[in-house]
C-alpha cells in the first residue's frame, strides 16, 4: 500500500492579510485586520484538490486603525481576549472553489463556507514555489457571542450583524 506525502505551504505574512469589513451605523463600512496569524495548507499536489486549510489569528493583533475601537473590540463586548486569546479556523472540505471548515471565535465553534479563488502556482525570483488564494466569506457575529449594540439617536445601528471576511493568502511551499 504506497502512502501519499503531503506537501506543507505555509503562510507568507508579507504578502498576505487577513480582514475584515462591516457596517458602520449603516451608512459606511469599516475595514480592519489581524496582525498576528499562522496559517497552513497541507495537500499532495499543486492542484490543491485536497487541500486541508488550518489557521489562528492572534485577537489582541486586531487593527483598524484606531486604538479605541480596537480595544473595544478586544474587551468583553466583543472578542474578550483575555479569556479567548486566538480565534481558529480547521477546513473539512475544499472542493477548488468552496472551503468548508471550522470557526472558533470565543466559546463558539461554528461550520463556515467560503469562497475561494485559487490564483494558481508561481515561482518567485529567489526560487520559492508559492500558492495565491483569494478567499471572502460573511458571518453573523452574533453567532459566535460578539453580541455588543448599540443605536443611534435616529435609530441606526452601530455596528452591524454581518461581518464580510476578506482574506489574501499567500503560501510558499516547504522544501
Amino acid at each position: 500500500m504506497e502512502t501519499a506525502v503531503k506537501t506543507n505551504w505555509n503562510i507568507d505574512n508579507t504578502h498576505s492579510e487577513v480582514g475584515f469589513k462591516v457596517k458602520h451605523m449603516m451608512i459606511s463600512t469599516v475595514k480592519g485586520h489581524f496582525e498576528d496569524y499562522q496559517a497552513l495548507v497541507e495537500t499532495s499536489d499543486d492542484s490543491f484538490s485536497d487541500a486541508s486549510f488550518s489557521f489562528s489569528a492572534k485577537i489582541d493583533s486586531i487593527n483598524t486603525k484606531n486604538g479605541d475601537r480596537d480595544n473595544h473590540l478586544k474587551s468583553n463586548d466583543f472578542f474578550n481576549a483575555i479569556e479567548y486569546p486566538e480565534m481558529t479556523f480547521k477546513s473539512k472540505s475544499f472542493d477548488g472553489e468552496n472551503l468548508v471548515g471550522d470557526l472558533t471565535i470565543r466559546d463558539v465553534t461554528k461550520e463556515v463556507t467560503l469562497e475561494v479563488d485559487f490564483n494558481g502556482v508561481a515561482v518567485d525570483p529567489y526560487g520559492q514555489t508559492k500558492a495565491g488564494f483569494e478567499i471572502r466569506g460573511k458571518i453573523n457575529r452574533k453567532d459566535f457571542n460578539l453580541t455588543w449594540s448599540a443605536v443611534t439617536e435616529a435609530g441606526s445601528i452601530v455596528v452591524a450583524d454581518t461581518v464580510n471576511l476578506v482574506i489574501d493568502a499567500q503560501f510558499i511551499k516547504e522544501a
